[in-house]
């Protein structure tokens, strides 16, 4: 058993995959396994992966017919036999001590999940994001009772997870072929299952903010974000989890706003509706608490309800 499977699902990722798998290969920690996911790509991905994988054995490659992101993970995820599964998304580069640190940290906790700070890669310039601070490390947490993890951004490819972990719960990502946004699912669902959490401030994963062909990029794949809320609901009834849902629809929030922020004018509007509407629907509900958002999130989901079309100006330019 390899102390970690490391999934790297790729779609015509020629430009950047030669770096993504160097900095795999060159891990200080030996012993893990590479399972390249080939979805169907039409440039020289393929081409790349077999290259690699006849100079390096413990490569797997996984060729498929294009099937989207959501299938990609889950073949992955099963085929792997690491103890623990680690991401790394084809665009995107790692510290080579990332696993051995990673590793040691769930080891010594027994962790079902551990997650780190990461990079923002831009221009050729990188600048740590510090999401994760001191105070919330060197302890386990236990996302049912400390919440505050849920509103940290999703970067499932920033940490590992216990392989057990995912399969005894039967967490996995959404197959739906073309859609996008399919980490926000698993990150949740990941989360509210997990009884050891552990956090760290190292940062190890470089993610490129700059690649055009990013799925994130997308504005037609918005529609995506809400499906995924969606089955989130229902995963957390099937789990008898329904209290978490004031907590998931504060970090929703903050998601949406991020999009709004980004997005150009005519996708950011006809999202900040789709925000607007469904902030209504949780607050019909009595799904909103102020303890559950971050406090100028909170403001501003406030600022919606009341004053829906000047907060609409106030947001996007």
């Amino acid at each position: 058993m390899p102390k970690i499977s490391v999934l790297v699902p790729i779609y015509n990722a020629a430009e950047y995959l030669r770096q993504a798998l160097d900095s795999l290969i060159n891990q200080t920690l030996a012993d893990i396994e590479i399972i390249c996911i080939n979805d169907g790509s039409t440039d020289d991905s393929l081409k790349i992966i077999q290259e690699y994988a006849k100079q390096n054995k413990r490569i797997v490659i996984i060729d498929k017919p294009n099937s989207g992101y959501g299938d990609s993970m889950n073949q992955g995820i099963k085929r792997a036999k690491g103890e623990y599964i680690g991401i790394l998304e084809p665009d995107d580069y790692l510290e080579h001590d990332a696993f051995a640190k990673l590793y040691q940290l769930a080891h010594w906790y027994h962790a079902d999940i551990v997650k780190a700070n990461y990079y923002l890669l831009e221009d050729g310039q990188n600048r740590k994001l510090e999401v994760i601070h001191p105070k919330d490390t060197g302890k386990v947490i236990r996302p049912r009772t400390d919440h505050f993890v849920f509103r940290l951004p999703p970067a499932i490819w920033s940490g590992i997870y216990r392989r057990e972990f995912l399969l005894n719960n039967r967490i996995e990502f959404l197959p739906t072929p073309g859609a996008s946004y399919q980490d926000l699912g698993f990150n949740i669902k990941s989360l509210a299952l997990a009884e050891r959490v552990v956090l760290t401030t190292d940062a190890f994963l470089h993610y490129r903010m700059d690649n055009s062909n990013s799925s994130s990029n997308s504005t037609g794949k918005l529609t995506c974000a809400p499906q995924e809320y969606q089955s989130i609901t229902a995963f957390l009834q099937h789990h008898h989890l329904d209290d978490l849902m004031p907590t998931i629809i504060g970090a929703k929030f903050g998601n949406y706003l991020w999009n709004i922020l980004r997005l150009p004018a005519p996708a950011a509007r006809e999202f900040y509706q789709t925000t607007l509407s469904e902030l209504r629907v949780a607050k019909d509900q009595g799904l909103l608490k102020r303890s559950e958002f971050v406090p100028r999130y909170w403001l501003i989901a406030q600022m919606m309800l009341r004053a829906p079309k000047l907060t609409e100006k106030f947001l996007i330019h």
